[in-house]
């Protein structure tokens, strides 16, 4: 057996003029109309506005996380009886920090008692502010003792109130 067999001429010369097959070129992935670049370059515009808007939100609210980290320090003090003098001093200064560090010094500072309550109501979502007036108005000047003798309950109490004004206070812009 010959391993090429002898092809007539005409069969030949008919395989010598063929040719590949003509492959169309590849599809664009770029859109074909004005408008679904426009759509992509709004949706991108849109991508990056929110991202700001985002990253300026988290700067702004930095203030609010650093709060939160020094309420967590002072919550070990007012949950244990002996030092929970020093934890409610320890809260109002939390309180206080966290005003000056977003009002203005003249309006924030020299407030105290019931000017510092309203200020506190004033500033957070609507029933939220009294859970602070109680450590204001009457903890504040009990001595040790009688603070030692209060129920866990209270304080944990103040420090959720606390936690809930820290977190949602409304700054006016």
């Amino acid at each position: 057996m010959e391993p090429n067999p002898k092809l007539d001429p005409i069969t030949e010369t008919a395989l010598r003029s063929l040719h590949d097959i003509a492959v169309p070129p590849p599809v664009s992935w770029m859109p074909q109309t004005w408008g679904w670049a426009a759509l992509a370059a709004i949706l991108l515009v849109a991508l990056l506005a929110s991202a700001f808007l985002a990253l300026r939100r988290y700067r702004r609210n930095a203030y609010r996380r650093e709060a939160l980290r020094l309420l967590d320090a002072v919550a070990s003090d007012i949950r244990t009886p002996l030092t929970r003098k020093r934890g409610l001093q320890g809260l109002a200064e939390v309180l206080k920090r966290t005003a000056l560090a977003v009002w203005p010094r003249e309006r924030v500072a020299s407030l105290a008692g019931p000017h510092w309550n309203e200020f506190l109501d004033g500033s957070a979502e609507v029933g939220e502010g009294h859970a602070l007036e109680r450590l204001f108005d009457d903890f504040e000047y009990r001595d040790e003792g009688s603070l030692a003798a209060l129920s866990p309950s209270v304080g944990d109490d103040l420090l959720l109130g606390a936690r809930r004004w820290i977190e949602k206070h409304h700054v006016p812009t």
